[in-house]
């Protein structure tokens, strides 16, 4: 049987390559190559070829990238009950001495890395229940088979303990925040405290904001089927409330020196994320510095040295599908791959267009053939894409935690948008009509909170 190479390169860099393979296709017992790489198969097959035998152990990247697309086509726990049946029958062919040395081991490596990449999937009672039974079945009262199992589940139960608790502080965090509205009258006065009185230093931000991002997601979670919306909408929320936080910085001070040195400061924070390789700090502070009720403030502008912004906004230039972000983003990707310090291997992407990329690679080819068959080449590109974001995901970060930075970013409170213009008219009065109504009726609608309080 021909062997799966690590991800095959099977499609142009714009994505899938619809043009199929108009060469003859090999079949073995149901699966599908070409080129030696595997395109297609039936959904059976595909299963089978990820269950060990005495002579046999699938490619790691098969492993991932079949877990990770299965789940389109089969739940996970009805997988793995017909991994246990599988896996069952191959412990009834095989004599006792092989079952020893060579079944069970491999086995117990399949449910090891199942484990360890998609943990979530132990969170269904179902999987839990099959994962403890097939360990038992294999069993050989082997000391050191019985340890590993005792090892492989432990570590499962660990790092679904971690995920609870990360998911439990971030609720947390999410409720302790409440819209600053209510404190509003003419100008937010009353709030002492700024992020240039807890951080001055760009660097120093930067490098908080890349603690953020690297624990704000936990390996494959954020696309596998448990809590996938929880998930994804955690990077969404943080990307928000860092946009919304830097148009707050800028729009809350009084004097209008004080807001320029605020804008030029997330300025130079911005590109310490770009150096850094921080691209989706740095996409979310661009998004905050032009929201328009910090964009209009045209007398603010006027006093700020927009050169450095100037170039920031450019890497980030939308148009061509974001060709300079892409760019720069392969670049950051080459210097990871080279790297000898844990600073360099540090790449964050812009998570939205990451979770863009892959929608429109799973929208834009079929999941199945027009035969019935599974689109594993459309398989290999999507978990090339996830492979390639957990393994950044991975990166320690190299930085010293500062935990009062940190406890700021993530919890002092934000303007809402109604706030935020609010703020903007109040430091810069409405230029216009519809400005002017806006204005009117803002301050109405504040009035009317404060009465109410």
């Amino acid at each position: 049987m021909p062997q799966t190479p690590p991800f095959p390169t099977m499609y142009g860099s714009n994505g899938y390559n619809k043009n199929l393979y108009k060469a003859k296709e090999e079949d073995y017992e149901g699966l599908y190559y070409h080129d030696n790489n595997l395109v297609s198969g039936s959904l059976e097959a595909l299963i089978e070829h990820l269950v060990p035998t005495v002579s046999y152990y699938p490619d790691r990247t098969y492993i991932f990238t079949f877990l990770l697309s299965s789940r389109l086509f089969i739940h996970p726990y009805e997988l793995m009950s017909k991994v246990c049946h599988l896996c069952v029958d191959q412990q009834r062919l095989t004599d006792p001495q092989a079952r020893v040395r060579k079944i069970a081991p491999k086995i117990l490596q399949l449910l090891t890395e199942w484990t360890e990449t998609f943990p979530y999937d132990f969170r269904d009672e179902r999987m839990m229940k099959s994962l403890k039974e097939l360990t038992h079945r294999l069993s050989t009262g082997d000391e050191l088979y019985r340890k590993a199992v005792q090892q492989m589940t432990q570590t499962l139960i660990r790092k679904l303990t971690t995920l609870s608790q990360y998911e439990e502080a971030l609720a947390k965090i999410n409720s302790s925040v409440t819209d600053r509205l209510t404190v509003l009258k003419t100008k937010p006065q009353s709030i002492q405290r700024d992020i240039l009185t807890i951080c001055s230093d760009p660097f120093t931000l930067a490098q908080q904001l890349t603690h953020i991002e690297l624990v704000s997601g936990t390996s494959s979670r954020c696309f596998s089927d448990h809590k996938k919306a929880s998930n994804l909408e955690a990077y969404v929320e943080w990307f928000n409330r860092l946009s919304y936080l830097v148009a707050t910085e800028i729009c809350m001070p009084v004097k209008k020196k004080h807001r320029a040195r605020v804008i030029e400061f997330f300025i130079d924070v911005a590109r310490e994320c770009f150096n850094i390789g921080n691209f989706n700090s740095l996409m979310a502070i661009i998004t905050g510095m032009n929201m328009s009720p910090v964009s209009r403030l045209k007398k603010t502008w006027s006093k700020v040295k927009t050169a450095k912004f100037d170039i920031l906004e450019h890497q980030m230039d939308p148009s061509s599908n974001f060709y300079n972000y892409r760019t720069a983003l392969r670049g950051a990707t080459q210097r990871s791959i080279t790297a000898h310090s844990s600073r360099e291997k540090i790449v964050i992407p812009f998570f939205s267009l990451l979770i863009k990329d892959i929608y429109f690679l799973n929208e834009g080819c079929a999941s199945r053939l027009p035969n019935g068959r599974v689109n594993f080449e459309k398989f290999w590109e999507l978990a090339k894409q996830v492979m390639e974001f957990m393994t950044w995901k991975k990166v320690e970060c190299p930085f010293d935690r500062d935990r009062k930075i940190l406890q700021y970013l993530l919890t002092a409170p934000v303007f809402s948008e109604d706030a935020l213009y609010l703020a903007s008219y109040e430091s810069e009065g409405p230029e216009n009509n519809m400005e002017k109504d806006r204005w009117k009726s803002l301050r109405c609608v504040c009035d009317l909170i404060l009465q109410g309080c």
